[in-house]
C-alpha cells in the first residue's frame, strides 16, 4: 500500500475507535448513545454516572490522537514521505475517525480529547498553551463546551507561534481544519449557549456538553 494511504487509513481506524461507547457497553452493558446527551464523549460518559470510565475514555481518546500521528511520522520517516505533510493529514484524519466512526454509522464524538492527542504529538508546547486556554475558560465557567470552543479558536493565535514547521500549504490547511470541524460540530451546544441554557459540567446531570 502506498505510504500515505497506509498512513492515513491507519490514523481514521484509530480514531474511529469509539471509546466510550465500547467502555460503557463492556463495563455497564449499557448503550451511552441512549444516555444524557447521547454523545460518546468523555463528558457525557462521566454525566452517566462513572467518573473513572469518563477519565478512561479521555485518556484513550487523547492516546488514540497521539498514535495516530506518531505512527503517521514513523511511516514517512522510514519512505521518505514529507513527515510535515502527513502528520498534519493524519492529525485531521483521526479525528474526523472520531468524529465520523464507520463503526457506529458516521455518529461519533466532537473531537475534543483526540485533537489534544494529535496536537501533543505535533508541538507539545502548543498543545499545552491550549490545554490552559481549556482549563482558565472552564475554571470561570464550568462549562464544558464553551472552553473547547474557546480553546479551538485559540489555536488560530497559538498555532503559528509555536508550529512554524508544519505550518505550511496542505499540512497548514489540513491543521486549520482541526478547529474549524469541531467547532461546527459543537452546533447544538453553541445554539443553546446563545439561548443561555446550555449546562454546567457535573456528573449528576445528563445534559450534554
Amino acid at each position: 500500500m502506498n505510504p500515505t494511504a497506509l498512513a492515513l487509513v491507519l490514523a481514521y481506524l484509530l480514531g474511529s475507535l469509539p471509546t466510550g461507547y465500547l467502555l460503557v457497553l463492556v463495563f455497564h452493558r449499557t448503550d451511552i448513545r441512549a444516555v444524557g446527551s447521547g454523545n460518546i464523549g468523555a463528558t457525557n460518559v462521566a454525566r452517566s454516572g462513572s467518573k473513572a470510565l469518563g477519565i478512561a475514555t479521555l485518556l484513550i481518546d487523547l492516546a488514540k490522537g497521539y498514535a495516530a500521528v506518531a505512527i503517521a511520522r514513523l511511516i514517512a520517516t522510514h519512505s521518505g514521505a514529507d513527515v510535515n505533510q502527513l502528520t498534519a493529514l493524519a492529525a485531521l484524519v483521526a479525528i474526523a475517525g472520531h468524529v465520523f466512526p464507520v463503526w457506529l454509522r458516521f455518529r461519533g464524538g466532537k473531537g475534543v480529547a483526540t485533537a489534544l492527542g494529535v496536537f501533543l504529538a505535533l508541538s507539545p508546547i502548543a498543545a499545552l498553551c491550549l490545554l490552559a486556554a481549556f482549563a482558565l475558560v472552564f475554571a470561570l465557567t464550568r462549562i464544558v463546551s464553551i472552553s473547547s470552543i474557546l480553546a479551538c479558536a485559540a489555536f488560530f493565535y497559538i498555532g503559528p507561534h509555536f508550529m512554524h514547521g508544519v505550518l505550511t500549504g496542505t499540512a497548514r490547511a489540513a491543521l486549520y481544519a482541526i478547529p474549524i470541524l469541531i467547532i461546527l460540530k459543537h452546533h447544538q451546544n453553541i445554539s443553546r449557549l446563545l439561548r443561555g441554557v446550555e449546562p454546567r459540567f457535573t456528573t449528576a446531570r445528563k445534559e450534554d456538553a
